[in-house]
């Protein structure tokens, strides 16, 4: 069975059903915003959004509406990984939710829906917060508005998306399937979503058919050229540092390996946790957010940046069981109990470690710019290598139980793609482990059509997603 950290998927796995294909990638100084020309509802209105969260510990804004600091209206997650839903009329509190639960899952995604509704004439139905179809009732804050009280949103003042605040708090998460609803406050259960027959868990629905309102719109992400395009119709938002590469098919129905915020320290995630950078010459190992025991995977790495002109990078494969001791993939570190691969691109000596041993083997040096393959056949036990899509070591992935110039692992296990790196001088990998942040020039999927890598998937290998692991995983 796969390993998915730190917590549940939080979406569909099943390769049927209603599919979400894009979502936006929100990272440092981007975000989206309109100005309706007039004023819709204020009484009446349900912001919906599903969100993959890439880092903890920070205020970030899903969305707000302000006509100054006293008159405001937004959704957030707090500092403290809590959500905030908040009106603000005149420097008072009109209607404010704040949760006890904490949202600190990094590997799932959430449905969140923000409801409005103060034409309601029972107090406690006026202002609702919806995550995964069930409604949230736990708050250690909960003020209700007074019947008919208007709110900021709805009026003709800007409204942002991934930003708000009066301290211009950023976004650092996914976002797709995107709806503002003017006009409604219907049940998320009854509009957005559904709980799958099978597996319980909630996935989206088509939701093209809604009605929108007065100032409403629906953002799927699906034009790589124009992020914020209202898919209804209507106005387009005005995208603010959001680039082509941002659009990312890691979404709320199949969602794809990120590497784990959980475990890089002093140095430095980004881009949607796809991006790796040193900051200090320290050793700090980070790990994907899905392991597999089964089946045959793959990824990319692309060695962006060095440390001066050092190759200072380990990486591989390291046993899950290992995910808070392995730093450098490869190495034989004090609290092991697992197998660990890892590829050490220097360029004077390249070699490949497996438990701090020298695995023998023939292995290229590596420039900046260029991209490590990764093969893992967990069925066999082998793991293969390659640079800029040709197999080092005279490899084949695709020999199956002859492991032709492999480095094996025990089978049995889970193991996670490792990356580490050190250095004063801003080192960095990025990974594509389907969903790239950087430019793909030639574009090639998995045997089932999923992914997007520079090179050549081999066959019977797949990209790291849950739709591929419930069917190979």
């Amino acid at each position: 069975m796969p390993l998915i950290l730190p917590g549940n998927v939080g979406s569909t796995t099943a390769a049927t059903g209603y599919d979400v294909a894009n979502s936006v990638r929100f990272d440092t100084n981007a975000y989206m915003h309109k100005t309706p020309g007039s004023a819709g509802s204020l009484t009446t209105w349900t912001f919906s959004t599903w969100i993959k969260r890439a880092k903890l510990g920070s205020s970030q804004y899903i969305f707000t509406s302000r006509n100054d600091g006293n008159n405001q209206t937004f959704g957030y997650f707090n500092s403290d990984d809590t959500i905030l839903f908040f009106d603000i009329d005149g420097n008072a509190d009109q209607g404010k939710l704040i949760t006890n639960r904490l949202f600190r899952d990094v590997g799932a995604w959430y449905h969140l829906a923000f409801i409005w509704n103060t034409t309601s004439g029972t107090a406690g139905d006026r202002i609702q917060l919806w995550v995964n179809g069930v409604r949230e009732t736990s708050f250690s804050t909960q003020t209700n508005p007074d019947q008919n009280d208007a709110s900021t949103m709805g009026d003709a003042h800007i409204i942002e998306v991934g930003r708000g605040g009066e301290n211009e708090n950023y976004a650092n998460f996914y976002m797709a399937e995107t709806v503002y609803q003017n006009n409604s406050a219907a049940s998320p259960v009854d509009v957005f979503g559904e709980f799958d027959s099978d597996s319980g868990i909630w996935k989206p629905k088509d939701v093209s058919g809604l009605t929108f309102g007065t100032n409403g719109f629906y953002l799927d992400f699906e034009a790589s050229g124009n992020m914020g395009n209202d898919a209804n119709g209507g106005t387009d938002l005005t995208e603010v540092n959001v680039a082509t590469t941002d659009q990312s098919i890691d979404t709320c129905t199949n969602n794809f390996a990120t590497l784990s915020p959980l475990r890089y320290a002093i140095h430095t995630l980004a881009e949607g946790n796809l991006q790796y950078t040193a900051a200090t010459s320290a050793w700090k190992g980070v790990f994907s957010t899905i392991g597999v025991s089964t089946g045959k995977w793959y990824c990319e790495v692309k060695y962006s940046s060095l440390d001066g002109s050092t190759f200072r990078f380990y990486t591989g494969i390291a046993d899950a069981r290992d995910f808070n001791t392995v730093h450098k993939v490869g190495q034989n570190e004090s609290g092991r109990v697992g197998d660990t691969i890892g590829f050490l691109p220097d360029a004077s000596s390249p070699d490949v470690l497996k438990n701090g041993s020298d695995a023998g083997g023939s292995w290229s040096t590596m420039s900046v710019n260029d991209i490590l393959g990764m093969a893992i056949d967990c069925d066999n036990g082998a793991l293969y290598f390659s640079k800029n899509g040709t197999w080092e070591n005279s490899s084949d992935p695709e020999s199956g139980a002859s492991k032709t110039g492999a480095i094996t692992f025990t089978v049995g296990e889970t193991y996670l793609f490792g990356f580490g790196t050190y250095g004063d001088s801003s080192p960095q990998q990025q990974v594509n482990f389907g969903s790239p942040i950087h430019s793909i020039s030639s574009g090639n999927t998995d045997g089932d059509g999923y992914g997007n890598f520079e090179y050549a998937v081999p066959s019977g290998y797949f990209s790291i997603n849950t739709k591929n692991l419930a069917e190979y995983g």
